[in-house]
């Protein structure tokens, strides 16, 4: 969306130019129109909206970002939020606005929705958690009953379908509503009308428990390559189904609180959030690493007497902090990444780690032999220094590749996001070691080298 549009509808809006403004935007799609509002601020934002139909208005809110559209909906009462935007909402989008008002206000919406069963649908979903399937399926969907012959069949998938923007599956349930499998399209054309749905239904079908976690559904949906998957209650009654489309929305939220997560944020945090929202979310990692570096310092000065003697010593700290920071990230991303997209078997866990000490056991030997070689040319064989920091060098990628890999093994063992063990924390951690066995092999070799 160029700058140049953006201001033209800024105008139109200060000139309160209805009509114009409504032609400039009936031809965007509800994603371009929730973007133009991000660009606005909210009095032009809520200006723009009430010049939209109830079904567009709808579409784009659900396109929108959380804050901007809690600030569209907090001065508008319950009536309006239910008959101009949740009428016209498939039930996944309602809960996922109506979940972050408060208790009254969301009694207050639903009393207001028009249509019972969509009423009944959300307070249902309402139960489960967001970070579910429940909490993140729609009950949107054509159903079709397994005894059903084809032209019963093909007339109540018409009569469900008018109701319905996008048809992804049609599934096939029992007496009890329990899900027996799907229905193949071309099995309508190509089956005598005589048959029942029973006969030429696919029973091989993939489906989730309503509590099962969204990352679990997101492996399924890109393991077998789905556009939708059903969900089921404890009994395997049909209850709703997840498309792909919200499950990238989750994963891109999951894939931004990892990344700062990674970056040392304590917090979500957005660019157009405040100078103390901001603050908040960097300070409490910031002060973590400084105090790490104090921790250092105050390790170096144990070692005073050692460094008087030696100082050319204190060029090769920032160096072997350096790499162990390096080090340890790596090896913890590596872990995290396989731990998230389900390619690090969870049962064979020493395999894996045996692997990350391989790994390290040859960067290890190829990186100190390389720091060993330049010792020699710039300070002989004789002084100290040209040993030990090969020899620290080693065991700081030794102990950091060792530590990046199993702190995050320990974590997700203990159902703790394992993003939080990687970034500024690894690189203390590894910062405060690496000081230390530096100064630990210096003192050891310097007897050596009197």
């Amino acid at each position: 969306m160029t700058k140049e549009f953006i201001d033209i509808i800024k105008e139109l809006i200060d000139g309160k130019d209805s009509v114009l403004l409504q032609d400039k935007i009936s031809k965007l799609h509800p994603a371009d129109i929730a973007e133009l509002c991000s660009e606005l601020d909210i009095e032009e934002a809520r200006f723009l909206y009430r010049q939209l139909d109830n079904e567009k208005a709808a579409d784009a809110l659900t396109e929108m970002d959380e804050d901007l559209r809690n600030e569209l909906l907090e001065e508008l009462p319950s009536e309006a939020i239910a008959k101009r935007f949740v009428n016209y909402m498939d039930t996944d989008d309602a809960v996922e606005i109506i979940r972050d008002m408060d208790e009254d206000k969301q009694e207050e919406v639903l009393a207001h929705i028009k249509d019972i069963e969509q009423a009944g649908d959300i307070v249902d979903l309402l139960q489960y958690d967001e970070d579910t399937a429940g909490g993140l399926m729609s009950t949107e969907m054509v159903v079709v009953n397994k005894n059903w012959s084809m032209p019963e069949c093909l007339k109540e998938m018409r009569r469900q379908a008018e109701d319905l923007d996008d048809i992804y599956y049609i599934y096939v349930v029992d007496d009890d509503e329990r899900l027996c499998g799907l229905f193949p399209l071309t099995k309508m054309v190509t089956s005598p009308s005589v048959s029942k749905v029973k006969h030429v239904m696919n029973t091989k079908v993939v489906s989730v428990d309503v509590d099962t976690p969204i990352d679990e559904v997101t492996l399924l949906i890109e393991k077998y390559n789905l556009v939708a998957i059903p969900v089921v209650d404890k009994i395997n009654r049909l209850v709703g189904q997840i498309t792909v489309d919200d499950v990238m929305d989750e994963v891109r939220e999951q894939t931004e609180h990892d990344q700062q997560l990674t970056a040392g944020l304590a917090q979500d945090v957005e660019s157009d959030d405040s100078v103390l929202q901001q603050t908040r979310a960097r300070l409490p990692w910031l002060v973590i690493g400084m105090l790490g570096g104090i921790g250092s310092s105050m390790l170096l000065g144990c070692f005073s007497k050692t460094l008087g003697s030696h100082p050319e010593m204190a060029l090769f700290i920032p160096l072997l902090a350096g790499m162990g920071g390096n080090v340890g990230v790596q090896s913890s991303a590596i872990a995290v990444q396989g731990l998230a997209n389900n390619s690090l078997d969870r049962n064979h866990i020493f395999r894996h780690v045996l692997k990350e000490l391989s790994v390290a056991l040859v960067n290890a030997t190829t990186l100190s032999a390389c720091i060993y070689i330049y010792n020699i040319l710039v300070y002989g064989v004789s002084d100290m220094i040209t040993l030990a920091v090969p020899l620290s060098l080693f065991v700081v990628i030794m102990f950091a590749s060792a530590f990046g890999t199993f702190i995050p093994l320990v974590l997700d063992k203990m159902d703790i996001n394992p993003a939080v063990a990687t970034g500024p924390f690894i690189q203390i951690v590894n910062d405060i070691s690496g000081t230390t066995f530096y100064m630990v092999i210096s003192m050891m070799l310097s007897s050596l080298f009197v």
